[in-house]
This record gives C-alpha cells, sequence and structure tokens, in this order.
C-alpha cells in the first residue's frame, strides 16, 4: 500500500505542476480571445443577461428570492406538523432522508413559482403600459 501512496503522491504533484503550466500559458490567449469578443459582440448588444436585460429585474430576483423563503417556510411546516420523529435525537435515517427531500422540493416549487409570478407580472406590466 505504500507504493501506491508514493506513486498516487508524485502522480498529485506533477499533475499540479503542469495545471499551473498550462493556466499561465494559456492565459495570454484566453485574454485575446476576451478582447476580440468585447471589440464585436458587446459593441453589437448581443450579450445581455438576465439581469441587466430588463427594468424587471429587481421584480425577477425579488420573486425568486421570495419564492425559495416561501417554499423553506412551507417545508419546516410540513416537517413539523407530519414528522415529530423528525425533532428527536436518535431519529432513523429514512425520516431524515424524507424530510430532507420535502426541504428540498418545497423549496425549488417555491422558487420555481416566485419566477412564474413574476414573469406574469411582467408580462401583465408590459401589456398595460403599451
Amino acid at each position: 500500500m505504500e507504493e501506491l501512496m508514493i506513486v498516487a503522491n508524485v502522480a498529485i504533484v506533477f499533475g499540479t505542476i503542469y495545471k499551473l503550466f498550462e493556466l499561465f500559458v494559456g492565459k495570454k490567449e484566453r485574454q485575446m480571445l476576451i478582447d476580440k469578443l468585447s471589440e464585436n459582440s458587446l459593441s453589437e448588444g448581443k450579450f445581455k443577461g438576465f439581469i441587466s436585460s430588463s427594468p424587471y429585474s429587481a421584480l425577477r430576483i425579488g420573486g425568486l428570492l421570495f419564492g425559495l423563503g416561501f417554499g423553506m417556510l412551507m417545508g419546516y411546516i410540513i416537517i413539523n406538523n407530519y414528522f415529530s420523529l423528525y425533532w428527536e435525537d436518535d431519529v432513523n435515517r429514512q425520516v431524515r432522508e424524507t424530510a430532507s427531500i420535502i426541504y428540498g422540493a418545497s423549496t425549488l416549487f417555491g422558487g420555481g413559482l416566485g419566477v412564474i409570478v413574476a414573469f406574469l407580472i411582467e408580462v401583465f406590466c408590459t401589456r398595460n403600459s403599451k
């Protein structure tokens, strides 16, 4: 087993050194590509992101965060009401896994619902403003 550890350590050291050289050598090439893209594409307006492309970006982020918080709260309420065993010290694995699935699912559901509501508000506001 010690022989394998020596080989593994040598491979890790040489792999790290190789990746560092690759990082520094490729930096110049990446910088040239970024400069070329920034000259052509940014002047044409091709790179508009999720946040900066709309005056409703605060609404989108707010809807997402509100939905995530609402989902976490709903997950807590579900766990608190239906899984009273979760708060005990010696809880089995199945109860913990079920609780984590409920937390994850309710958080994702709430976040998605928040984004959908923000989108509907945005569509409603843009239609009424025209």
